[in-house]
């Protein structure tokens, strides 16, 4: 007998079922392998959990259509990683598992993966050396699972030192896995592996096609690759005998999966190290609120330079202040959008012969419009997105690409609007008429440069896609700032210090002439944390002020988003512990999307009919109660799907944008 889970997607069917194996499959049919199951009367796929002398089932069981493949896909570890994700997130097995198992390429499974040649030597951990306990964490990792939370110091080359950690891993006889945000980074920590590890790792992202992502997935479930690089579903790569896994920058957008049960890879990851004993690290030069978390509880510890280190690391940061002398001999220097101190930092910069970097919150050209006289945002006509000025003077919808011919304010009828955010183009043809003779370059959007060429340059970039520049930039000016703070966002302060930060540690340390300027006020808290260059007091901080809020991850938040008399019955039915917070509804956040099926759900509404808003219910719970609440969600779901129930809904825990 086999027991089987089918992959079906609905709360009230995610558990395995039995079914008999004919013995012609009898060889086949081994635990982990798909297989094909008749299931309610369709055929439908699954994987085959487990081999069974008896069956619980009272009734007759039904037979096992086909094995589809004798290759073991669902590890024993893997099962047990995709079913603590699935708890943790108040989702299905099934769905984990097609997030945690690429889909099969049957030519591909056919193939002899080869045996790797090279051999992986400990590596020179000479500059691992300005972390003081990073001698006893590399020491752990040959046979125990330390967990730490490393602050990478400023201009730290980063993918050269999770290289060395995943050669002492492999070198130690065990298995690492590397998750990065996106492909740029990911190409820049294979280029660092490749040579200390040879062919015994394998680098899987979303831009590989299937033949290939399976292939190396196979090198690695065979044990061919010990070492997995790669961005957010690498996570539950089947390494064996896991040594370290290894986030870095957890705090990135990108790393939110935008599939259901939206599982975050540090979520994963730390499940990972708990069910498998193996050691993480969790990297970045900023930190995230979870990750001060895990160091506060003493889950994890620090792994952080000294301030004295730090400090000659460092460049000169400088901020809007009244008491900053050169500040206060320009008069424009608080309403001007680049003030007279950030054109000296670049003429400095330039004179020394390294580039200089403009950070600008927006891409395009003037992406943001309003009318001059209310000052309300200037929006299409036809589907009332936002207008922008295209680089030849003519106003476009940033939505459906509508050309506005004639505008007119919707508000008081005026026909004249001004900017209110100018993006990344027309900020670099400002600066190209001011650094006249100076080569100037942009990246952002669909034109993202990787790395410049030494010497005296302007780049122009968007936040995440500044380009490496070869012994570090000169200078950084980060405009607009208020763009990134202004954000109705709980998580805005936090992604403006990763983004600054991760700005500012490509500027040549302050004894070598690095300046940074943020033109925004000293006084505030994120720019604070820059200039004294303290991610980790600033995620103090802001974990202090989550406590005293009751936000994650101080709580367990769910998110219950779809039309109000949905989302309402959802909630109202829930069988909550006494300590739950509901709250709302109250509209969608901006900027996030509808949950799946919002569109054939509003067309299939009568026109007579009222139609419901999209809106958002989230409930809290006590951190220790937060296995209670995916518990009530799961339930929840499974009374809808039982009283056929219809209606778009979307049920996240911890979600990456709260409001």
């Amino acid at each position: 007998m086999a027991r089987v889970l089918p992959v079906l997607g609905l709360a009230h069917l995610d558990r395995p079922f039995d079914y008999l194996i004919d013995v012609d499959q009898d060889e086949a049919a081994q635990p982990g392998v798909r297989v094909r199951v008749r299931f309610s009367g369709r055929l439908v796929d699954g994987y085959l959990l487990d081999r069974i002398e008896k069956s619980d089932h009272p009734g007759k069981l039904g037979w096992l259509d086909r094995v589809v493949s004798a290759e073991p896909v669902l590890t024993p570890q893997l099962a047990t990683l995709c079913r603590a994700v699935a708890d943790r997130y108040a989702g299905t097995m099934g769905d984990v598992a097609r997030l945690a198992i690429p889909p099969r390429h049957a030519r591909t499974e056919k193939e002899t993966t080869p045996e790797p040649a090279a051999v992986v030597e400990a590596p020179e951990l000479t500059d691992w050396q300005r972390y003081p306990l990073a001698d006893s964490y590399i020491e752990n990792l040959v046979d125990g699972h330390p967990r730490a939370v490393w602050q990478a110091l400023p201009g730290e080359e980063w993918p050269r030192r999770l290289a060395e950690l995943a050669a002492a891993t492999l070198a130690a006889g065990r298995g690492c896995i590397l998750i990065v945000p996106d492909q740029r980074d990911l190409d820049r920590v294979w280029a660092e592996c490749e040579p200390l590890i040879g062919d015994r790792g394998v680098a899987l992202s979303a831009g590989l096609g299937p033949t290939a992502r399976y292939r190396r997935w196979l090198a690695v479930r065979r044990g061919a690759a010990q070492l997995v690089i790669g961005t957010r579903s690498a996570v539950f790569a089947p390494v064996a005998d896991l040594g370290l896994v290894v986030v870095w920058d957890d705090g990135d957008d990108s790393m939110s999966d935008p599939r259901a049960p939206y599982p975050h890879p540090r979520e994963v990851a730390v499940l990972r190290s708990h069910h498998e004993r193996c050691g993480l690290l969790l990297g970045g030069f900023a930190r995230t609120a979870e990750a001060q978390a895990l160091v506060a509880s003493g889950w994890a510890h620090d792994l952080v330079a000294d301030r004295s280190t730090v400090r000659a690391r460092s460049p000169r940061v400088q901020a809007i202040s009244d008491d900053d002398r050169q500040i206060a001999r320009d008069p424009m220097a608080r309403s001007a959008r680049i003030p007279e101190v950030a054109f000296d930092a670049a003429r400095s910069a330039f004179a020394a012969d390294r580039p200089v970097v403009f950070s600008v919150p927006r891409r395009g050209y003037v992406p943001s419009l309003a009318c001059t006289r209310c000052r309300e945002h200037a929006r299409c006509r036809a589907c009332h997105g936002p207008l922008q000025l295209d680089a030849d003077q003519r106003l476009s919808c940033r939505w459906c690409g509508r050309p506005e011919l004639s505008f007119r304010c919707a508000e008081c009828g005026n026909t004249s609007v001004r900017a209110t955010v100018t993006g990344a183009r027309r900020t670099a043809e400002e600066l190209g008429r001011a650094f006249a003779g100076v080569p100037v370059l942009t990246s952002g959007g669909d034109t993202i440069l990787d790395e410049i060429e030494p010497g005296a340059r302007l780049v122009v970039a968007t936040p995440g896609a500044e380009p490496v520049a070869p012994g570090g930039y000169g200078a950084a000016i980060v405009v607009d700032t208020w763009a990134q703070l202004d954000r109705a966002d709980l998580r805005a302060e936090e992604h403006a210090v990763r983004r600054w930060m991760g700005l500012a540690a490509m500027v040549t340390p302050h004894g070598e002439g690095g300046r940074v300027v943020i033109v925004a006020d000293s006084s505030l808290a994120p720019v604070q944390a820059l200039i004294r260059w303290d991610p980790v007091g600033f995620a103090s901080i802001q974990l202090r002020q989550r406590v005293e809020l009751g936000f994650p991850p101080a709580v367990t938040m769910a998110s219950v988003d779809g039309p109000t008399g949905v989302i309402t019955d959802f909630v109202e039915h829930l069988d909550l512990p006494t300590d739950a917070d509901v709250l709302g509804p109250v509209p969608l956040p901006p900027g996030v999307r509808p949950p799946a099926g919002s569109a054939e759900w509003e067309a299939a509404t009568p026109e007579d009919m009222d139609r419901d808003e999209m809106d958002r219910i989230l409930v809290r719970l006590p951190r220790k109660h937060g296995r209670l609440l995916a518990e009530a969600l799961v339930a929840g779901q499974v009374r809808r799907n039982t009283h056929r129930q219809t209606g778009p809904i979307r049920v996240q825990i911890d979600p990456p944008t709260i409001g």
